[in-house]
């Protein structure tokens, strides 16, 4: 089984838990050991997962503005928690290939791993719900062939981008490509660099 093979088994598992409940609010419980990569591909998605349904609440046009912004800071803590956590798989992937000596000619990518991967746990949230669509019995026949046909490209799209992350993966592992991290380096969760929280400590 590749990376990507059980990166979408997990992420499929993680969208079918949430949705017993369908709650923002239900407890994760994750069935992987807690320092495993497993462990983290399963969270990794769960929170996705919640975050696109606070993303869906927070767009109700009769939402009270009280209870919109403090979803507006849960949606805040998520992001940081799902930038946090990319970090973390990408030092997963650091470690099991630092003994790899890079090849003289070998080249950089555009994003490490586990950014590739956060694309494609989003996709895999993307698929499911599209899915919700073409299967919607209260919708008339435009609209679900007209969802079916975008499921078409989103599943296209998951195909081409786990053959991508797998591909790159090979590639560092042979040295043909190195890792190079950067940090996300966020200013406005710090209060240090985000002028307005920085001045209000004045």
């Amino acid at each position: 089984m590749t990376f990507t093979e059980q990166a979408n088994q997990i992420f499929q598992q993680a969208i079918r838990d949430y949705h017993l409940t369908d709650n923002v609010d239900t407890p994760m419980r994750n069935p992987y050991e807690r320092e495993s990569i497993e462990y983290n591909l399963y969270l990794k998605c769960w929170i996705d997962t919640v975050q696109w349904h606070y993303e869906d609440i927070i767009r109700d046009p009769h939402i009270d503005p009280n209870e919109a912004l403090s979803l507006k800071r849960r949606i805040d803590h998520s992001n940081q928690d799902r930038t946090d956590l990319v970090e973390n798989i990408d030092s997963y992937f650091r470690h099991i290939y630092s003994d790899v000596k890079p090849l003289p000619d070998a080249r950089l990518n555009t994003e490490s791993p586990a950014w590739a991967v956060d694309r494609l746990s989003i996709l895999a949230l993307k698929i499911y719900h599209m899915e919700e669509q073409v299967e919607r019995e209260d919708a008339d026949e435009e609209h679900r062939q007209r969802c079916q046909a975008k499921l078409n490209v989103l599943l296209e799209q998951q195909v081409d981008l786990s053959t991508a992350i797998d591909q790159l993966l090979e590639d560092i592992e042979a040295g043909r490509k190195y890792m190079k991290v950067y940090r996300q380096m966020k200013m406005y969760n710090d209060p240090s660099t985000n002028p307005v929280l920085y001045n209000n400590n004045k």
